[in-house]
């Protein structure tokens, strides 16, 4: 029931479908067999049903087109121009191609994103501990002896105690926030703004640029290897950006070309691309390698976050260490303010 049909389930199924058809199974066969090998029961249903929608008449892309919130836009696209230009075995192995590339993309992301966000939540569990736990005893044995706290000490304190009576609050806070974020995100010129701020984080902002430009070059890529024109190319390459600001600028750049302007005038004037990466589309457009080019471009560019991923774990590393010694430093500190009061009332 709770199944969740991932990149990587599409990704394997694809390059085994592509394998099949290529070797000349019938693609009703092919699919039926595929259906039988998934251990996922919402996806061998998903399979089954275009193996039945195929039987009964209907094309392999309107199949695939009933079921375009599994697959989406880009999968529909190129089996439809598979099908119609008789290889839809290589466009499918081109499909593989760029789920292995989306794939990689993403490993290198989280790869980014994961010492940070572990270092984070230890952070903060340590912080929750000791305003639950260590500051507690600290605060009775300061109530016991009377007398005016210094201002950082009494602060900790009061955090403590709000802390303690309020803290199932503060977690439905935290929980409501992030569904409100996500709700947020949602509306479109809420998710432009948080994009366009994205690309200003020094460092994680490159990252991201970076990995924009590789998704966009190997998206148009496949697509235009598979035969889709390049206009439609843009359009669909625009939804699997993964970024508003990179999604209207393709789109923008699409209805300029779509009116007769090259693909390189509209692509240079949006500001999102580098004048490296529009300098090599001109070139492959005038040499008729356009396709080649842009792997090139995706190629490069994987190289550049590989660089950008280390960069930025090696600048987030001590960062994230002084903000954690730093937090448990000043609960320490605040804790023995009052001794060292107390030592120097006693040694007069």
């Amino acid at each position: 029931m709770f199944e969740r049909i991932t990149l990587k389930d599409i990704a394997t199924f694809t390059r085994q479908f592509g394998v099949m058809v290529k070797a000349g199974v019938p693609v009703v066969r092919c699919l039926k067999g595929l259906a039988e090998q998934l251990t996922k029961k919402k996806f061998q249903a998903v399979i089954t049903g275009i193996a039945e929608s195929v039987e009964s008449g209907l094309s392999l892309y309107d199949a695939f087109g009933q079921k375009i919130d599994v697959f989406g836009q880009l999968y529909v696209a190129m089996v439809r121009a598979g099908e119609e230009g008789g290889f839809l075995g290589q466009g499918l192995e081109n499909l593989a191609k760029w789920f292995d590339k989306s794939l990689a993309i993403q490993r290198k992301i989280k790869m980014a994103m994961a010492y940070p966000a572990v270092i984070f939540i230890v952070a903060v569990g340590v912080l929750i501990f000791m305003l639950t736990m260590i500051i507690p005893t600290f605060a009775g044995m300061f109530e016991q002896l009377g007398g005016q706290l210094p201002l950082l000490t009494r602060v900790v304190v009061g955090l403590s105690s709000f802390m303690r009576r309020y803290i199932w609050l503060v977690i439905l806070i935290i929980i409501g926030l992030v569904f409100l974020f996500r709700y947020l995100l949602k509306k479109e010129n809420i998710r432009m703004a948080v994009d366009a701020f994205i690309f200003k984080i020094p460092i994680f902002g490159e990252l991201i640029r970076k990995t924009s430009i590789s998704r966009f070059a190997v998206t148009m890529s496949s697509l235009l290897t598979s035969g889709v024109p390049v206009v439609e190319s843009l359009g669909i390459t625009a939804q699997t950006s993964g970024n508003k600001v990179v999604e209207k600028a393709v789109l923008l750049s699409a209805e300029r070309i779509a009116a007769g302007e090259s693909i390189v005038t509209p692509l240079k004037d949006c500001g999102v691309f580098p004048p490296l990466v529009t300098q090599l589309i001109a070139t492959g457009e005038e040499s008729g390698q356009l396709p080649d080019m842009l792997e090139n471009i995706s190629t490069f560019y994987d190289e550049e976050v590989d660089a950008a991923v280390s960069t930025l774990t090696s600048v987030i590393e001590p960062i994230m260490i002084v903000f954690m010694g730093g937090l448990v430093g000043v609960m320490l500190v605040a804790m023995y303010l009052p001794m060292f009061d107390i030592i120097g009332q006693m040694s007069r």
